[in-house]
């Protein structure tokens, strides 16, 4: 069989010698991001977790009113948070994936590229990696709003190691909503770049955001029914993620739509127990998360059970009055199960601290 190949420029072929490097060289949080746009107004973001090691995730509910600080000693942001939300916790120390009620959705994945600026009495009051989504989530309801406000550059993003590790937390947050709206947000060479617009549907590592979209410009060239690239390499993720998001049908019932945007993430995902020697990048996947934007229900799948199960934010009380933080245990590994609808499996709990620096 004779494949036809666009030409590719210089520049592009550069960096597709490059990724294999990238890949070695970053670390094993590699995850992938999707939002699926269907017909009606209907929107669905679906991620992966993928880690080498059991990164203690639960789900906890956490309402309004909150006061909360950005865990840097004296010079740290401050704010209360204005929407209740349902997050999906890292080490119990830092949020790494959650929905508000306002229907917005914010991811951390891993980004080995990234740079943050420097953290001193002169600059903009510090925020804690750990909290950096649990910001997004707390403030703000829309894509738009969250993006007007991080333009101003409120805080400055404080990081340290990974937990157990002596290496640097290295992340970027993706955001979506329900009217489909996306942005990417990352710190490259120690300056904030926000990447703001309905088309950036998918997010994966190395390398940054901006060649990732000129990696998926050369496999588009292509077309997704000739050849789609087929390993768990980052940028060949966000090459498969990008076709099927969009291949899937649109005008589909809602169930359905679930069902397509879960075989889109799962085909994207990373079998459990691999480990590719030479690329840490590429580890197992532990869960996934898919959220319904118009029915505000957030799924949750994990790779050690045999089922998936919701959370219904339409039926928790997310009022400041209620004073209720509620977790849903996972058990070591996500290893717990729960089937269908597990809201009434939270329990009341003491809320987790984040990370302080």
């Amino acid at each position: 069989m004779n494949l036809k190949f666009p030409h590719i420029r210089p520049q592009l072929a550069a960096l597709l010698l490059s990724i294999t490097g990238a890949a070695a060289a970053s670390s094993a949080w590699a995850c992938t991001r999707l939002v699926f746009h269907g017909a009606d107004g209907q929107v669905v973001t679906a991620r992966s977790m993928d880690w080498k090691s059991d990164i203690v995730s639960n789900l906890w509910v956490l309402p309004r009113g909150i006061a909360r600080t950005g865990q840097t000693g004296q010079h740290t942001i401050r704010w209360t948070s204005k929407y209740g939300s349902v997050i999906t916790s890292g080490y119990d120390i830092s949020t790494t994936d959650g929905v508000n009620e306002a229907g917005l959705n914010a991811n951390l994945l891993w980004l080995v590229e990234s740079e943050y600026p420097a953290f001193d009495a002169n600059s903009k009051p510090g925020l804690t990696i750990a909290a950096w989504a649990q910001y997004v989530l707390d403030n703000f309801a829309t894509v738009q709003e969250a993006v007007d406000a991080l333009k101003t550059q409120p805080f400055t993003i404080v990081s340290d190691n990974v937990p157990g590790e002596n290496r640097l937390t290295t992340l970027h947050l993706s955001m979506s909503d329900a009217s489909g709206d996306s942005a990417i947000v990352e710190y490259i060479g120690g300056k904030q770049v926000i990447h703001h617009s309905r088309d950036y549907q998918v997010m994966t590592n190395s390398p940054i955001f901006e060649e990732q979209l000129a990696l998926n410009t050369y496999w588009q060239q292509i077309g997704g029914t000739t050849m789609l690239p087929g390993t768990n390499r980052a940028a060949d993720r966000f090459a498969r993620a990008s076709f099927y998001v969009n291949a899937i049908p649109k005008d589909q019932s809602p169930n359905k739509n679930l069902a397509s945007v879960f075989s889109v993430i799962r085909n994207v995902s990373v079998p459990y127990g691999i480990s590719t020697p030479g690329q840490p990048n590429i580890s197992s996947t532990r869960w996934r998360t898919v959220f319904d934007h118009q029915r505000k229900l957030y799924f949750f799948e994990s790779a050690l059970t045999p089922n998936t199960f919701w959370v219904d934010l339409n039926a928790l009380d997310f009022s400041p009055q209620s004073g209720k933080v509620l977790k849903l245990d996972l058990g070591a590994d996500q290893s717990h199960t729960y089937a269908g609808n597990a809201t009434p499996a939270f329990k009341p709990a003491v809320p987790f601290q984040f990370l302080g620096i």
